[in-house]
């Protein structure tokens, strides 16, 4: 270790004792402060003067952070159900809404996950492939056929919940309780918006969608 270093780590450790942590304090609460800092020092708002742009720099960076947001949670999903090789990120969001019925049409289900038809149709197969869900003609429309979980489908979906709990512990992250609450609020305001143009107005142009704000 050179001396430059170590000096560096004292003046890094020095501001965080006065910006963040005046009392006691971890190696943990320090390494999350520099991977802070280094994360903010990376994000790219300087691009909006640099090319003159015209945006928004507030809603692009929620932009931004949902997205990355959703990536992570993938990664985090998908290492919850590595005992479940029948479900991927996707199969598991299916299985889980099916349960709230005792069946669903294909549109349905699909609606109710926010895809595009042909996506939702091969989740739909593997979860069937899988033995997870079956399928029955609708009695009341014969061009409907109805989706509803099977035994098989049931105890995989319970058997999972215990890690997926666990994930969903960790997405939360270091929020706090009320924290989690504001932004429940928040996500849930957003996706009846979204919702909304999902069901009604799918084949409107950005301008039109823009004027719904």
């Amino acid at each position: 270790m050179t001396i430059d270093l170590i000096i560096d780590l004292l003046k890094e450790a020095k501001e965080f004792e006065e910006k963040v942590h005046k009392g006691n304090c971890t190696v943990e609460d320090f390494r999350f402060f520099l991977n802070e800092k280094a994360y903010q020092k990376e994000n790219p708002t300087q691009l909006t003067d640099k090319y003159s742009l015209n945006v928004n720099e507030l809603e692009n960076e929620i932009a931004k952070q949902v997205i990355l947001l959703g990536r992570y949670t993938k990664q985090l999903i998908r290492k919850g159900l590595e005992s479940f090789p029948d479900l991927v990120n996707e199969d598991f969001t299916y299985l889980y809404r099916l349960m709230d019925y005792d069946s669903l049409t294909k549109t349905q289900l699909i609606e109710k996950n926010a895809h595009e038809k042909q996506s939702g149709i091969e989740i739909i197969k593997r979860l069937t492939k899988h033995g997870l869900v079956s399928e029955t003609p609708d009695e009341n429309d014969k061009r409907s056929v109805r989706i509803s979980v099977t035994e098989k489908g049931r105890k995989t979906f319970k058997e999972s919940m215990k890690d997926i709990t666990v994930v969903s512990k960790i997405m939360c992250g270091n929020l706090n309780n009320e924290e989690k609450k504001q932004l429940l609020d928040s996500l849930k305001k957003l996706n009846i918006f979204h919702n909304t143009i999902y069901t009604n107005k799918k084949t409107e142009s950005l301008e039109e969608l823009e004027a719904l704000i």
